[in-house]
């Protein structure tokens, strides 16, 4: 294992674990100072101990950078690795199984902190036979989305890459943003292009239940919308969830084939558990999505399969358990 190499599992590890502190901050800007050093140099530092006086290389991960050129174990990293594994009971690891791909992440695009590629590796890496690519969409300039010429031109790399990656496959999307009279935020001419799409509430989220279910109803029955994104936009001990009536809103799912999505991102488990139940009950077609901005987040999922497996979702209603090809086939029916 490279230097670099090392410290970029020391990132993605510290990325699954959600730290967003001063430590993993630190480790991206070792990482990114790493890169620009010739190997060389880095050994020649390293053997002098002189790796600290690198504007951004800290005693951390000088001893990481160390150890990786030493090729013995890296004691910081095989700690990361153990601690930081995302919990998944038995009941769960049957979902997780079961998945062959995740609907909902996010790229360097938008408001990812990785590459598409890197994000396509990774999924491969844990056993992943496609990924959904679903940056944001322009009215989220906090997120960087993506205008239609920005998606197209992403549309067009992420064809070459699927030459180089396969049969790994990225499928082409977009989490849209559910605008505030239900509409969204690109053009049916711009939606039917991708391969699938994610529609979420981002914005005016304290909207009124009966005009906040009214939107989302508007969004759902949208015949390009194929997913409907964390559907209470709760953050955890931040963000109370919105208001809209759940038996409307998981009945237009129902009716109209489009998924609720189970994210996996530990600040929203959304929905919360009573609304799945609900969900369930309508009879609804579920997503298992990690919602994730960087690679160690891809490996989230296990958060929502748990949920899945305590709520009794019916496995065979989760769409990411098909293939690409049925998955492919399943967001192209028309119901």
């Amino acid at each position: 294992m490279t230097p670099v190499e090392a410290l970029e599992r020391v990132v993605h590890c510290l990325d699954r674990a959600h730290d967003t502190g001063f430590k993993a901050k630190a480790f991206v800007r070792a990482l990114d100072v790493a890169k620009a050093v010739l190997p060389e140099e880095l050994a020649e530092r390293a053997t002098a101990g002189t790796l600290t006086d690198l504007d951004g290389i800290g005693d951390s991960s000088a001893k990481v950078i160390q150890q990786a050129l030493a090729g013995g174990d890296v004691a910081y990293l095989a700690d990361l690795e153990q601690k930081t594994q995302v919990p998944l009971t038995e009941a769960g690891a049957v979902y997780r199984q079961a998945l062959k791909g995740d609907l909902h992440m996010h790229s360097r695009w938008s408001d990812g902190s990785a590459t598409i590629e890197a994000m396509a590796r990774n999924a491969m890496a844990i056993g992943h036979e496609y990924m959904v690519l679903t940056d944001h969409s322009p009215r989220l300039t906090v997120a960087h989305g993506l205008s239609p010429e920005r998606l197209a031109q992403q549309v067009e790399d992420v064809a070459l890459l699927n030459e180089r990656l396969a049969p790994f496959r990225i499928l082409t999307g977009i989490e849209v943003d559910i605008l505030e009279d239900g509409t969204l935020d690109h053009g049916d001419d711009v939606l039917s292009q991708l391969d699938l799409v994610i529609a979420s509430v981002h914005s005016k989220l304290r909207m009124e239940g009966k005009q906040m279910t009214e939107r989302m109803v508007r969004a759902i029955a949208n015949p390009h919308v194929d997913v409907l994104g964390h559907c209470t936009g709760r953050m955890i001990g931040k963000r109370d969830p919105s208001s809209f009536d759940p038996d409307y809103v998981f009945a237009a799912c129902a009716h109209f084939h489009t998924a609720v999505e189970i994210n996996c991102r530990p600040e929203r488990l959304d929905p919360p558990r009573p609304l799945l139940k609900i969900a369930v009950d309508y009879g609804c077609w579920f997503s298992i999505d990690s919602d994730a901005h960087s690679t160690g987040q891809l490996e989230w999922q296990p958060h929502g399969c748990n949920r899945a497996a305590e709520v009794g979702v019916p496995l065979d209603r989760v769409i990411n358990t098909f293939t690409a090809d049925r998955l492919l086939a399943w967001t192209r029916a028309e119901f």
